[in-house]
């Protein structure tokens, strides 16, 4: 029996890429839909894939990318045209006939979060549940172990200093992999996921001083987690190349984690659950992003690592509230955290809000899930 076609967007990404992986090990024949013809494309062409080239907000090119596709995933960017995007993925799943959704949404979304790509993801979301006659999956992710925990781990590796913005608060950060593999896993048996919302997290709730501790061991080294401020972690942000509209959010985002919003319902099942796999350790993601090239100890790698780190506090920086003003989006009239939300706390099954300083409930699970 042939299996279905799938479609992929953000094929050259980092959860993109691993669906990819499992799809094809799996026989399934997969469709990318890449932004441009380059070196990334032409590895995919390679490896068996059909490429097709287009913009995610271009309805033309998402609809002939769907064309004799049954099921797709859906990878939102990091882009202020995220629900325009999210609208043309629809009309031409509609058009196509599609049997079945899998969309990467986040574990933050809500519609009157301060964060406007948070609040998009939540439209997004609402968007995609009311197509009509397709089954829907939904992967919530909060931050993942690759990054921003990890994206600095040359960091770790060559000056022995861990980056850390979150307080005392705990995470139990997935890895991409496992994401992926969620991902994947729901398109090659919808019918056992349809409707179904995941929360995929690592095996445990981790402490900055636990990550230290971990990379410590990886690279058998002492390594401390350092506080670092916001201003400091955007400027290295911004030199790795992420887009403004991202780096809008961060703050909000270390905020609710400064809150304990990445420690409810962690560490869960989800990954074995609907993989069949135990979830990988903040350790088996260090150590195979350690074995890359740049992360290797060698004089060259530190004496890099450590020009990097005196040139950060020193790069120029547009105004990230000039760039937010400019994509002319309103904010709510009373955005909220969503400890503070009640629609978020409803669709994750938590007490309603009971008074005011709702962001204390957070609190006693902060303190207990060590």
């Amino acid at each position: 029996m042939q299996l279905p076609k799938i479609l992929v967007t953000g094929a050259a990404g980092r959860t993109g890429a691993v669906v990819i992986t499992e799809l094809l090990r799996a026989g399934y024949p997969v469709r990318a839909l890449v932004r441009r013809q380059d070196e990334r494309s032409a590895a995919l062409q390679a490896r068996g894939v059909e490429v097709a080239v287009g913009e995610m907000t271009d309805v033309k090119a998402v609809a002939a990318a769907m064309q004799g596709v049954q099921r797709a995933y859906w990878l939102p960017p990091s882009d202020p045209a995220m629900l325009t995007g999210a609208a043309v993925f629809v009309v031409a799943a509609r058009q196509a006939k599609l049997e079945s959704l899998v969309v990467l949404s986040q574990w933050l979304a809500s519609p009157s979060h301060p964060a406007l790509l948070t609040r998009q993801h939540w439209l997004a979301d609402q968007i995609f549940a009311a197509l009509p006659g397709i089954s829907v999956t939904r992967v919530t992710p909060g931050f993942f172990a690759d990054a921003p925990y990890l994206a600095p781990i040359g960091l770790a590796a060559h000056l022995g200093l861990f980056p850390w913005m979150f307080g005392d608060t705990l995470s139990a950060p997935p890895s991409v992999e496992d994401i992926g593999r969620v991902c994947a896993a729901a398109l090659m048996d919808p019918e056992r996921h349809a409707g179904q919302t995941y929360h995929p997290t690592g095996p445990a709730l981790l402490s900055g001083e636990d990550m230290a501790a971990i990379l410590g061991r990886v690279f058998a080294r002492r390594v401390r987690a350092i506080p670092t401020p916001l201003p400091i972690y955007l400027r290295a942000v911004y030199l790795d190349g992420n887009p403004l509209v991202l780096l809008g959010s961060m703050g909000h985002y270390i905020e609710e984690h400064r809150r304990g919003a990445f420690a409810l319902d962690a560490p869960n099942d989800h990954v074995q659950r609907v993989t069949g796999r135990m979830a990988e350790s903040f350790e088996t993601v260090a150590r195979r992003l350690a074995v890359l090239p740049a992360n290797r100890r060698s004089t060259a790698n530190t004496v890099r690592e450590f020009a990097r780190f005196m040139l950060i506090p020193f790069v120029p920086m547009p105004s990230l509230a000039r760039y937010m003003r400019a994509l002319q989006v309103s904010a709510p009239a009373q955005p909220e955290y969503v400890a503070e939300s009640a629609v978020w706390r409803a669709e994750h099954g938590l007490a309603p809000i009971s008074a005011p300083g709702v962001a204390n409930d957070f609190a006693p699970l902060i303190l207990s899930a060590k």
